[in-house]
Formats: C-alpha cells, structure tokens, sequence
C-alpha cells in the first residue's frame, strides 16, 4: 500500500470521477516501494490534455504539445500527462511526433526502465507490467523491453543505467549492459547539460565507484576519454597500490557527497598519464601532475558546462592537492591567504581522502601530519591571527590619510603590509602597520 499525497490522491479522484483513468507513476512509485521520499509525483491519465485542463481551476501549459499540463494544487505543481505512444527518433532524444493513447500499457511501455515503468492509484494498486518490483527486489537496473531501443530512443538513457545502479546499490542486468557498451557511441549527440547534471548525480551518490561501470560499458570513451587514460596508467610507487583511475574512485568513496569535493577527487590525478616517469630503478614520479590535471579538470568542466563558482573551487583544489604545506603556524597562514579559509578547509579533506586512497606506506605519518595542520588552523582562528586584507588592522583609507592617492599603489602596500602580518601576527596593530607603511611610501 503506498501513501499517496491527499493532493496527488485528488487529482487522481477528479480524473477518476469524471470518468478517466488516472495513476501516479515513475519514480515516485519506485521510491515509494523502497519506502523513500520521492522528490515529486508525476501524474499519467487517459485524458487529453484539454480535458485536464477544464478540471482543474489552475493550470499551466508546460509541455502540452507531448501532453503535458502543470495542475497547481496549494502552490505545489504536479505534472499531469496523457497516455502516449512515442513515434519515430531522429536525435538520440526528441520522438518526431508523440500519438496519444488509452491504453496505460502502450504508455509504461515506451518508458526507460521496469523499475520506472510503474504505476500506482487506489483502487488497482500497483500496477506492474514490466517486472519493476521482482527488479528492485533483486537489485537490478532493466530496459523495458529491448534496450536499443529504448536506448535508441534516448541515449542519455545509458548514463541513467548507471547512475541509477550508483543511488540505488544496484547491478545492470547483462543485456541492457550489453546495449550499453554496443550504443554508447551515440551519447556525443547529447547535450553537455544533460550530461553534467547525469555525472554529478552519479558521483554524489552512495556508490561513485560506479565511475567504473561508466568505464567498462564505454561510457567515458565518449564523455571523458581522460579517466580511460587514467584507468590504463599503472603506478609503480610505494605510495601507491592502485592504478591512477582506481586510486581517485577510492579517493572519492573517502570523501563525503559534496558536488565540488567529489568533482576534485576524480580529476586530481588526471595529468599523470601525461606526467609519468620511471626512474632506473623501475619506480614511477609523476613531477608536476597537479598542474596537467588542473588543466584537464579545466576542459572537461568547460565542455560539461558547469557553473564558474564550481569550476574556480574545483580547479583550485585539484592545483592545491599535492602541494606541501608544513604545519606550523607561519606556512599555514600563508596557505589560508592564498587560497582562502573556505577552500583550505576543504583542501584539508582533498588531502585526507588522497591519502586513503593509497598505500599503506607512510600512511600513520601522513595522516598524523593533517591531524597537525588542523590543529594549528584551529590555534590560529582560537587566536584570530591575520591571514586575509580584510583583517589587516589598517585600510586603504588610512592609507589614503596618510598622503597616499587612491590607485594601484595602494593595493601593493597593503599586500606588503600583509606579508609582514603573515609573517608576525603580532604586527598587525594599526601603529605598526602605518609605521610601515610610511616607510614603503617615503
């Protein structure tokens, strides 16, 4: 018995009464038999769109041309859509024409996978025609019906395999894999957008080591042929026990399910392949990789289309990653002003997921180094030192006041004023500062 919301169990009652058939169906169906939360509940009626439309006081035309009217009930939107039959397609994405129906089993029919094809009301239950339930209890991500198909009909379907299989714990059964490995090609006719929103999902997941079924079913060949790379890089070091793909998917099953820090532990290696040398001893370095990755990490979030607020944080850390920093006070200030609290607090994590990710060699000492690095962070905000200009105990007014004219200049002394403070917290009173600062400009 699923709960349906008393709106949505209105909608449907209202369909119904006027002599319509009416289910809730998709997600919000499998969620509710996994007895999860479903984001939103999507509505599939036998009635036209019209009809809907003159049932219900308030609506919006939201994607009417493929059936679908917005019913607005208390100031929440629920989609209502009609029975319909997909007609030919021409792009990997959009039918060429969309044929209503009355047939609930021709609309479920046409959906991407059994666990997904259900539908539900009160007076049938769930209606499952597909095998969706037997699927969700044995863990598997199905195609309904044939797999190229339903594949052909929208590539971007692939990448939804996996990421479903990532949130839900789930495997993909052998023949909708199959289709996978056989069609992914297909998927560079597909958006950036709608590729970025399906990766993200699938890294903030439960399960981001699904990165490799992306991988082995051809996925990354065409979205992102550097992690294949990666994958085929062996790493013949002591500190390492992965190759330098299984090493960043361990890094981001170390890191919680944060977008930005999930995001740097898949590219923080990236430039290996390109960095990678072995010394006559047979061990392999990989000097100056962070820089390459960076500049990877920079490519690929341009193509994907990513927000610049994600990418600056995400190309700052993936270039801070491997850089040492001592922990003590005067080298942990001076990372604070380089790249800021917010993201020095972050790096903290970069360097810890990292750091379990490989070997065990040296992993205490490491791991004891970070514990220090946040202990002296911690000592330095306890003592409220100066590691930023907004902090500094003067201003470009005082500066100003001083005889200075408004300009550049101003920006280099309180930058030199700055270095002085980093060095010796104790300087920063605004006495000091201006004595200073009167010496720099005279």
């Amino acid at each position: 018995m699923i709960k349906l919301p008393s709106d949505v169990a209105k909608i449907i009652q209202i369909l119904e009464n006027a002599g319509y058939e009416a289910y809730a169906v998709g997600g919000c169906v499998r969620d509710s038999i996994l007895g999860r939360q479903p984001n939103d509940w999507d509505i599939t009626t036998s009635a036209l769109p019209e009809q809907v439309k003159e049932l219900f006081a308030h609506t919006i035309d939201t994607g009417i041309q493929h059936g679908t009217v917005t019913v607005m009930m208390h100031h929440v939107g629920y989609e209502v859509t009609t029975y319909r039959v997909d007609g030919e397609y021409e792009d990997s994405r959009h039918p060429k024409s969309v044929t209503f129906t009355a047939s609930l089993e021709e609309d479920l029919k046409r959906r991407d996978f059994t666990i997904n094809a259900m539908a539900y009301n009160e007076r049938d239950g769930v209606v499952d025609l597909f095998g969706g339930r037997q699927d969700l209890e044995n863990g598997v991500v199905r195609a309904v019906g044939d797999a190229k198909e339903r594949f052909t009909e929208d590539a971007l379907r692939m990448m939804r395999a996996v990421r479903f299989a990532a949130q839900l714990g789930y495997s993909i059964d052998e023949e909708t894999l199959a289709a996978i490995r056989e069609m992914a090609p297909t998927l560079a006719k597909i958006s950036a957008e709608r590729i970025q929103a399906e990766l993200v999902k699938l890294i903030v997941s439960d399960h981001p080591e699904h990165m490799c079924l992306l991988y082995e079913s051809g996925i990354t060949r065409v979205i992102m042929p550097q992690f294949d790379r990666m994958m085929e890089t062996q790493q013949n070091n002591p500190h390492h026990c992965y190759n330098v793909g299984m090493h960043s998917v361990h890094a981001m099953e170390h890191v919680r399910e944060d977008k930005i820090l999930r995001l740097v532990m898949l590219f923080h290696d990236m430039g290996k392949p390109d960095a990678k040398t072995t010394d006559e001893s047979g061990v392999d370095h990989f000097h100056g990789h962070a820089l390459k990755s960076e500049e990877y990490a920079k490519k690929i979030l341009r193509q994907l289309k990513f927000d610049n607020d994600t990418m600056h944080k995400t190309l700052k850390l993936t270039f801070w990653h491997d850089r040492k920093i001592h922990p003590n006070p005067k080298s942990v200030r001076r990372a604070l002003s380089e790249i800021g609290e917010e993201l020095f607090l972050l790096l903290l994590e970069v360097k810890e997921a990292d750091t379990l990710a490989q070997s065990m060699y040296r992993r205490e000492e490491k791991l004891q180094e970070l514990a220090q690095l946040r202990k002296t962070y911690q000592d330095i905000r306890e003592q409220g030192d100066c590691f930023s200009l907004k902090d500094l105990a003067v201003s470009g007014q005082d500066l100003i006041a001083l005889g200075m004219k408004p300009g550049p200049e101003i920006g280099a002394v309180l930058k030199e004023l700055l270095e002085c403070v980093l060095e010796d917290p104790s300087q920063n009173t605004k006495e000091n500062l201006l004595s200073v600062a009167l010496k720099s400009i005279f």
